[in-house]
């Protein structure tokens, strides 16, 4: 075949492929044989060929040979040909039109194919293009935008900064989290790595590119280095990975967007890094055929195995990531089964020449990472769009390949073969113990063995000779007529066995309002079920045979139970029979020569949300710690084999496992740290870069120092400004540091004990100390007034702890009243409580007669004698900063809650999240520091489940102003509130209350609605369903009015009574 030929059969075959994927695209037919039939049938006409394949009552035609060695020798492509995801932006297949349905398949591939001819843009590179595209544009506008979005970076550098050696994260520039998702599991590869790290590009690059791809290819390789060295030595917590995604972006043009769907987005990427390493290796080759680092690392060959009309054929393929269906499997090993086994294969491996045609796949070289698409997306022909199958499917955490490679294909086919048998007998057995399971010929079915003890009891019941409708008092109907007209009988005396059709059933109030004939000797006292606590003894309280002898029941019972240990001992012999060929098909491939390839899972690319929208993240292990760690966009935390279980197995929630990367367990080379030739020391950090990165590195760490420094001294300026400004207005009501004091410049008291505070409750707090000085004179016949001072003292502090001691209903917190009652239930040391006794005796507003000035100045004298090393004062402050926030948060929880009862949801919000926030931090010290977490859990969670409801609610009416006010709520309020509820995945009820409210609008992707606002849900959704639990940036806390004790004792009481009554158990919907 000469060079020409050659290319023209690539160019041939390239191009029938590019036609196959845009069929597949378009219809959602997987069927290669199908598609290449309908191409057939057309002509190579597009349009006809859709219009073929989504005829309702479309017959396949009878392949011909040519056709099937056509489809089984495409060797020339990189991948198997994949059940590619359906595009969300396909074209709408539901009209009723039919005529304007075929116009619009037509002009969307006559387009299709004029944009391909002009540019040589492939249909997947566009797709690529308009996500880029998307991604840039979000993150232009997002810097335009007024309210503060969820993932906008902390104004905080030190809220930015790498935690000692943890894994750096990658922020989300708009729609990018599958960028991260795959990005991270390739960066985890350590060789991987080393390979991007130390790329180094050709000599001949000095010059202007050759050709698009290495103007392409060669400036992404130089990003990718970048980022990668950032995420190797950088001090941020997350990188900006913008440059790459422009690189990429820059490559195609297109206006449109999408979410990208990662296994066509690491398809694309591992071609980019392909085509950049060969360029290198065919520089540096010495006479020898070049090896592309990428293909060794990525790239494994299988041989397809095939029969057609008893004409065998043998054919090799090179394959990259490994497609696999979902739909109908369990696990792994089925999808693979599946997937490696197409059509009847029986003549490929029997003497017969059989007429059934069939083709097998058997490895002949795995690559060292080997990737599986899994295929979760599927297209609805009858809705014309793409939809999310969510079945669930296991994989295990190490998986054996042996079965799978074509040196083990005669012992394999012998296994499949005795699996087959097994699982045929599986069947037999399993329909006959459905036999005595489900028993009976009705639609109601019961198990055998029951149904033999229920008769057992039935016979065995008390027989009587009465019907349950005989001697019942019967009434003359209306107008004095002699007919008699038995009453329905009540609910007890039918029993279970009443028929239905008993006449006179007529309702028992109708009954009673009518007059009723009755002979006397025939009146039996009736039963009145809502009047009577017991039955009549003489009804019985099941039904029961009116005649049967002893003989008879003696051989009825012999025979029901012995029928009835048969039936259970045969279930169990077939349960146990199952139960061994389950066994028996689990260990068929655990020999120690079926175990010899190990694949250890590396990572899980996962996807949660529906076809047209939703959020990665992915799941990958780290062999130096041996854990799991979850990288979701910025956020990068550890997590386990349990959690990595619910979110990826699918089957609970809408979040599912996309793609699983597998690394050889054989070749530590994958994931061995590099260490240094001369010391032999693993080398971390800047030590792993070359130079150039290195020094890239520095630069921007250097950077982000100068922005620490700046913000501390930004930081050390206001605070100066803010001391200087206090000082102006007058003293702090507290100081933190001891001070010597004298007469005439008293110590500052607390705030909530000091004059400032609202007269009603100095007020307050001085009628407690003089009532407390009375009683003390009173039982005191000394009067000095130091012995007044210590009686007095005693006596409030007993009735304190008395308050303290008491145990109280929520809406009557003691704790409100006193600041001495919260310190004693959380066992402050009794030196702050000594001092703060002191203090509030030291009033100046005391009272102004004699008595009680003097003790107000022995007790001033005595704080003067405290000496600095008797009292920590820096403890002392913290106690009484800790109640100061215990009053503040109780503060934000009594309006929160006021205002949720008055259905103020949105002004509720901020005081209820910031009441639990504030809360949790002070139920860290103790659990008496604080109130309820699970009451403000429950109305916080509340107050959001409304607020959806609302936005949702204005969403519908498909109004522009209504529809732009919900998404407002929905982006300013409860989308930045989803991380907090998400944070503590162990409060379930949040977890519930989170995918409630996605659940609510994911599910309007399968509505008809208006362009403009598919348009507005699409660009809402992935904000709605990132899963990320950092926060980044809030709103500022509401400020707060200033309440006296009674006062703010009082509506506390009044608000948390009502709540606590009327509150239900929250299920988070």
């Amino acid at each position: 075949m000469t060079v020409e030929q050659n290319v023209l059969q690539q160019h041939s075959q390239k191009h029938q492929q590019t036609l196959l994927n845009q069929l597949r695209e378009v219809t959602g037919t997987t069927d290669i044989q199908l598609l290449q039939q309908a191409l057939q049938v057309s002509n190579g006409d597009l349009a006809e060929a859709v219009a073929f394949l989504t005829e309702k009552n479309a017959k396949v035609p009878q392949q011909d040979e040519a056709t099937y060695y056509q489809t089984a020798q495409i060797g020339n492509d990189r991948y198997i040909s994949v059940g590619s995801q359906a595009d969300t932006n396909v074209i709408d297949l539901t009209g009723d039109d039919k005529d304007d349905l075929q116009r619009a398949i037509a002009l969307s591939l006559e387009e299709s194919n004029r944009a391909f001819r002009e540019t040589g843009i492939t249909d997947e590179e566009q797709a690529i293009s308009r996500v880029l595209e998307a991604s840039i544009a979000e993150t232009k506008a997002s810097l335009k935008r007024t309210h503060p979005e969820v993932w906008s970076d902390s104004p905080n550098p030190h809220d930015r900064k790498r935690q000692d050696s943890c894994p750096v994260g990658l922020k989300n520039v708009g729609n990018t989290c599958w960028f991260s998702a795959v990005i991270q599991s390739l960066f985890n590869l350590l060789e991987f790595q080393r390979l991007v790290l130390h790329y180094s590009p050709p000599a001949r690059v000095q010059d202007l590119p050759r050709n698009q791809k290495e103007h392409r290819n060669l400036p992404f390789m130089q990003e990718l280095r970048n980022l990668f060295s950032l995420m190797v030595g950088s001090r941020r917590k997350y990188v900006d990975p913008s440059k790459a995604v422009e690189i990429l972006k820059d490559a195609f043009k297109s206006s449109e967007s999408q979410q990208q769907d990662v296994s066509e987005f690491t398809h694309k990427l591992l071609d980019w890094l392909e085509d950049a390493f060969q360029m290198k290796a065919e520089e540096d080759r010495e006479g020898e055929k070049p090896k592309n680092p990428m293909v060794e690392l990525f790239y494994g060959r299988f041989l397809a195995v095939g029969v057609l009309e008893g004409k065998k054929f043998e054919n090799t393929e090179t394959f990259g990531q490994y497609p696999l269906q979902v739909n109908g499997f369990k696990d792994l090993h089925e999808c693979l089964e599946a997937a490696m086994v197409e059509g009847e294969i029986e003549s490929l491996h029997s003497a017969e020449n059989s007429a059934k045609s069939g083709q097998e796949h058997w490895f002949t070289e795995l690559p060292p990472v080997l990737t599986f698409e899994l295929s979760r997306f599927e297209f609805n022909q009858a809705l014309g769009r793409p939809e999310k199958i969510h079945n669930k499917l296991e994989f295990p955490p190490m998986l054996y390949m042996d079965r799978y490679m074509d040196r083990n294909r005669d012992i394999t086919r012998i296994k499949r073969e005795e699996i087959r048998r097994l699982k045929e007998h599986l069947t037999v057995l399993q329909q006959r113990l459905e036999r005595y399971l489900s028993y009976g010929s009705g639609p109601k079915r019961f198990p055998l063995a029951d149904v033999l003890q229920y008769a057992m009891e039935f016979a065995s019941s008390k027989p009587v000779c009465t019907s349950p409708v005989e001697a019942i008092d019967t009434s003359a109907p209306p107008g004095g007529t002699t007919a008699q007209v038995p009453p329905a009988p009540s609910a007890v005396e039918q029993g279970p066995s009443a028929p239905a059709d008993v006449p006179g059933a007529a309702p028992q109030l109708q009954q009673l309002q009518q007059p009723q004939t009755t002979t006397p000797s025939s009146r039996l006292p009736v039963h009145k079920p809502f009047t009577q606590s017991r039955v009549p003894p003489d009804l019985p309280m099941h039904p029961a045979p009116r005649h049967i002898t002893e003989e008879e029941l003696r051989v009825l019972e012999g025979c029901l139970h012995r029928w009835r240990s048969e039936v259970e001992n045969d279930t169990r012999d077939l349960q146990g029979s199952i139960a061994r060929i389950h066994r028996t098909i689990e260990l068929m491939y655990s020999d120690k020569m079926m175990m010899q390839v190990p694949y250890r899972l590396h990572a899980v690319l996962v996807h949660e949300g529906q076809a047209s929208a939703g959020h990665y993240w992915a799941y990958i292990y780290d062999p130096h710690h041996c854990c799991w760690m979850k990288y979701n966009d910025i956020s990068v935390t550890k997590s386990s084999w349990e959690e990595l279980v619910r979110d990826s197995f699918g089957g609970y929630r809408n979040a599912s496992a996309y793609c699983l990367m597998y690394i050889n367990d054989k070749k530590p080379f994958l994931i061995e740290e590099e260490f240094d030739k001369e010391t032999g020391q693993v080398l971390n950090g800047l030590d792993k870069l070359p130079p150039d990165l290195k020094e890239y590195v520095r630069e921007d760490n250097e950077l982000f120092q100068r922005e620490l420094q700046e913000w501390d001294a930004a930081q050390a300026r206001k605070a100066q400004q803010e001391k200087l400004a206090l000082a102006a207005a007058g003293p702090r009501p507290i100081s933190t540091e001891p001070s010597p004091v004298d007469n005439t410049a008293p110590q500052q008291d607390p705030e909530y004990m000091e004059q400032p505070s609202p007269p009603n409750d100095s007020k307050h707090l001085q009628e407690d100390t003089e009532r407390a000085i009375s009683r003390a004179a009173a039982e005191q016949d000394e009067k000095s007034p130091e012995m007044l001072l210590s009686a007095a003292l005693k006596v409030e502090y007993t009735r304190l702890l008395r308050l303290a001691q008491e145990d109280t209903p929520p809406h009557s917190d003691h704790r409100l009243q006193h600041v001495i009652v919260y310190f004693i239930q959380n066992r402050a040391p009794k030196k702050i409580l000594e001092r703060t006794l002191l203090t509030q005796f030291a009033d100046r507003n005391l009272g102004f007669d004699e008595r009680c000035k003097s003790i107000m100045n022995v007790a001033r004298a005595k704080l003067d004698l405290i000496k600095p090393d008797e009292v920590n004062m820096e403890e002392y402050e913290m106690w009484h900063q800790d109640y100061r926030n215990f009053r503040e948060t109780t503060v934000f929880l009594m309006i929160g809650l006021e205002l949720f009862q008055k259905k103020s949801y949105v002004e509720a919000l901020m005081y209820l999240i910031y009441s639990y926030q504030y809360n949790k931090e002070l139920l860290a010290k103790g659990p008496y520091r604080g109130h309820d977490e699970e009451l403000i859990a429950h109305y916080r969670r509340d107050c959001l489940l409304k607020l959806n409801e609302h936005a949702a609610a204005l969403f519908e009416t498909g109004e522009e102003p209504e529809v732009t006010g919900g998404l407002s709520v929905m982006n300013e309020l409860v989308v930045p509130c989803i991380p907090l509820l998400l944070v503590d995945e162990l409060e379930e009820k949040d977890v519930v209350a989170v995918e409630d409210m996605r659940n609510r609008w994911c599910s309007y992707l399968g509505q008809e609605m208006e362009p403009n606002l598919q348009e507005k849900l699409t660009d809402f959704l992935p904000k709605l369903l990132d899963c990320s639990t950092e926060i980044k940036s809030f709103a500022e806390p509401p400020k707060l009015p200033s309440y006296s004790t009674l006062e703010l004792c009082e509506r506390f009481g009044n608000v948390m009574a009502s709540v606590t009554l009327g509150r239900t158990p929250a299920d988070g919907r």
